[in-house]
């Protein structure tokens, strides 16, 4: 655990906030649009979340290859940053996995939330330009969101269940559980690693209900900030 916490809370405050920002802002953006570029854009930033590990394999593994035939290392090697080069999925495992998680971010919460922006009721935002709401800023912030506190809700639990649970991508990454070093181990890593590989059930239910209860302190923390008020 002294490698699996550390990493656990880096990702999970960079990815979840991060993520969930990102997914909203882009629900809002493309919410601008019409239909036809908009569902077009909503598709294109909707894939990442459905072909993670496809893209990994694929994708992820030749840029940050540790040979030279690597898109990063061979980009730097021509640039002259690198001399030599690096091994990306070992040194730097824990920031590579950040950028995939926040690639991959824009799941069902964010079309929850681009659902939850394109039923707004227009006659409120007329209201608002009448009460002086001057820009589209302004109209985000005084009535977009607080007339999607449900989708907002569905955003925030599934952005928390999502980030607690993307473990696969570090061991998919590097092909190995523990990653090497333990650079990019998560606590999911570290439950499949002492429960399925390891057979120590006990400690792996232990630190199971931990991840429980963290993920239900979070949601709730969620839920007061998005459930209306009696």
């Amino acid at each position: 655990m002294q490698y699996v916490l550390p990493n656990t809370v880096t990702f999970a405050l960079i990815v979840g906030p991060g993520g969930y920002c990102l997914s909203f802002l882009l629900a809002w953006a493309i919410a601008q649009l019409t239909r036809v570029p908009r569902t077009i854009l909503a598709l294109i930033f909707y894939s990442p979340s459905l072909t993670t590990g496809v893209a990994m394999n694929v994708l992820w593994k030749i840029i940050f290859s540790g040979d030279a035939t690597g898109y990063l290392n061979a980009i730097c090697i021509n640039l002259g940053i690198l001399n030599e080069p690096r091994t990306w999925l070992i040194s730097d495992l824990l920031p590579i996995m950040i950028i995939i998680g926040l690639w991959s971010s824009a799941g069902v919460g964010f079309l929850a939330m681009l659902a939850g922006i394109m039923n707004a009721d227009e006659e409120l935002y007329e209201a608002g330009a009448i009460d002086g709401i001057k820009n589209r800023f302004q109209q985000m912030i005084y009535i977009t969101i607080p007339t999607m506190k449900a989708q907002m809700l569905f955003g925030a639990v599934m952005a928390i269940v999502n980030t607690f649970n993307n473990g696969a991508i570090g061991v998919t990454l590097s092909g190995t559980n523990p990653t090497p070093g333990y650079a990019g181990q998560l606590i999911v890593n570290h439950i499949d690693d002492y429960g399925f590989i390891r057979y120590e059930m006990g400690y792996a239910a232990a630190v199971s209900v931990v991840l429980l209860l963290i993920i239900t302190l979070f949601s709730k923390v969620a839920s007061s900030l998005f459930t209306e008020k009696e």
